[in-house]
């Protein structure tokens, strides 16, 4: 396989010109704080911008760990927030002025609040077992086919609509006067109104794929709560300031691509219609950015889900289980993520495949043990070592990629050449590598903080200082210079690996949703 070569990278063609004209009063001295929580771990990220291009300063990083108690597993959200609040100290105690904070996390997940605003518990983890065997309960109600029409959305137990079909009849359901995400709830303790941001929200299931509005009809034909579902608004909404009792100044609060991947999106530096963009972390998230949902039995089918985007376009992907588990292995084995990297670079690369988006992956108990039972399973010999296990991953992960590549072609209509990767997979250089040789197309690696760019990229957009999503774009591509990674030429190794990935998905097809 090829080493990775420096990317051309740079400011797109054709848009240099429109951020130069936005730019030309002059540098800002604002600084945009970026409050990003990821799965795994949360950081806290000073924006600065020049008036060309973005620079990003870390001012805080911790862990996300959940919190295993009597009735489930939870998020340490009061925790993560004060977590935010020393990155937010740090900023705001620097020589230029905290100018906007906004917020992005993962999606799905929700405090109920009651109607003095109180949190009814800490939220669940999106991993916990409650919604085992709920989602069949929740098509009973109204059909798959019947969700997809209005929603659009990729059927996992994780969503948020089979979450709340589990938490019927909780107590906290009954007390319950508004459900504010997990980006929302945050905002609102900033200082920001409570609202749900369209971005995030349409992980739901439960917004109009058309309209970015909640399905108050398809919430009533679930038997939910209709009230609880508050006013949404649009990314690069400002939706208050912050609370003077806080100690950190009057900062604006935005709403910005809440959903983390909606940022991530927003920051990688495509310019035509032919780029995937692949946002690479805990979860991968790959699609393409398009101006209408895709609601056809076709998308369906193929389970693609159709997520809003910043400026109200559609992010047609599929979520893919992504480097949790690598991350499991590394929590499992007590060992680094960058030398399990090592040993899987060498690793024999003939190892076995797994089918990676299987629901035994999602919350394992004994995750080495699950990838060689279903080695065995699928007719394959288990990994021999660490190394060997880690590839496995890395290789499969690869092979899904292709796969899913292959239907968003086949829905769209669009030929895909390139994929942009953001977010910490860019660190990941063997999978970078794997991918393109894997998918037979280029892969573009790069910003690693994808989603705090598209965190600060909004908010500027917000406050005025950059406007289209075109001269956003092009100074995402001013702030960072993508890797490049070109497939393999000689392509027979990629070719019998992937039809080994697709037998195997094949023999584990009846426990596997597309």
């Amino acid at each position: 396989m090829p080493s990775p070569t420096p990317g051309a990278g740079g400011t797109p063609t054709g848009t240099a010109a429109s951020t130069r004209t936005a730019a030309s009063t002059g540098a800002s001295s604002s600084v945009y704080a970026a409050i990003d929580f990821g799965a795994s771990s949360g950081r806290v990220l000073a924006g600065r911008f020049d008036g060309e291009r973005v620079t990003l300063t870390e001012a805080a990083r911790f862990p996300n760990r959940p919190v295993d108690l009597p009735d489930g597993r939870h998020w340490d959200l009061l925790g993560l927030y004060a977590q935010a609040l020393d990155g937010l100290r740090t900023i705001a105690g620097g020589d230029n002025g905290l100018a906007g904070v906004g917020v992005d996390t993962w999606a799905v997940d929700y405090g109920l609040l009651d109607r003095d605003g109180r949190l009814l518990g800490l939220p669940y983890h999106y991993r916990d077992h409650r919604t085992d065997g709920i989602v069949d309960r929740s098509f009973a109600r109204v059909s798959r086919e019947g969700q997809y029409a209005v929603a659009g959305i990729q059927t996992m137990p994780i969503n948020t609509v089979f979450q709340l079909e589990a938490e019927r009849g909780s107590a906290a359901i009954e007390a319950a006067d508004r459900i504010a995400l997990i980006p929302d709830l945050l905002a609102h303790w900033l200082g920001g109104d409570l609202v749900n941001e369209a971005t995030n929200a349409s992980s739901t299931g439960l917004l109009d794929a058309r309209t970015g509005t909640w399905s108050r009809d398809l919430i009533g034909r679930l038997g939910l709560p209709v009230d609880l579902f508050g006013p949404t608004v649009e990314a690069g909404t400002t939706i208050g300031r912050l609370r003077p009792a806080l100690g950190l100044g009057d900062a604006a609060v935005h709403a910005v691509g809440s959903h983390d991947t909606a940022s991530a999106f927003a920051a990688a530096p495509v310019t035509g219609p032919d780029a995937a963009i692949l946002s690479s972390g805990t979860w991968s998230l790959l699609g393409l950015e398009l101006d209408a949902p895709v609601l056809t039995d076709a998308a369906r089918d193929a389970n693609l889900t159709n997520e809003r985007g910043v400026d109200g376009t559609i992010r047609l992907l599929k979520n893919v289980m992504g480097l949790w588990l690598e991350q499991e292995l590394s929590r499992a084995w007590g060992i680094h993520a960058a030398e399990l990297q090592r040993l899987a670079g060498e690793a024999d690369p003939d190892v076995a495949v797994l089918d990676i988006d299987d629901p035994a992956f999602l919350a394992p108990d004994d995750l080495p043990a699950l990838i060689a039972e279903h080695c065995r399973r699928t007719g394959q010999t288990p990994p021999a070592s660490k190394g060997e296990t880690v590839r496995t991953i890395l290789v499969s992960l690869a092979c899904r990629y292709r796969w899913v590549l292959e239907q968003l072609e086949a829905v769209s209509g669009r030929t895909i050449r390139t994929i942009h990767v953001v977010g910490g997979g860019v660190r990941n250089e063997l999978l970078c590598r794997l991918t393109a040789d894997v998918t037979g197309r280029t892969v573009l690696a790069g910003p690693i903080e994808g989603t705090g760019m598209g965190n600060v990229l909004v908010q500027l957009r917000a406050a005025g200082e950059v406007g289209s999503l075109a001269e956003l774009r092009a100074v995402a591509a001013a702030s960072a210079q993508p890797r490049a990674y070109e497939p393999a030429g000689d392509r027979a190794a990629a070719e019998d690996l992937y039809r080994r990935f697709r037998t195997v998905a094949a023999l584990s097809a009846p426990t596997t949703t597309a």
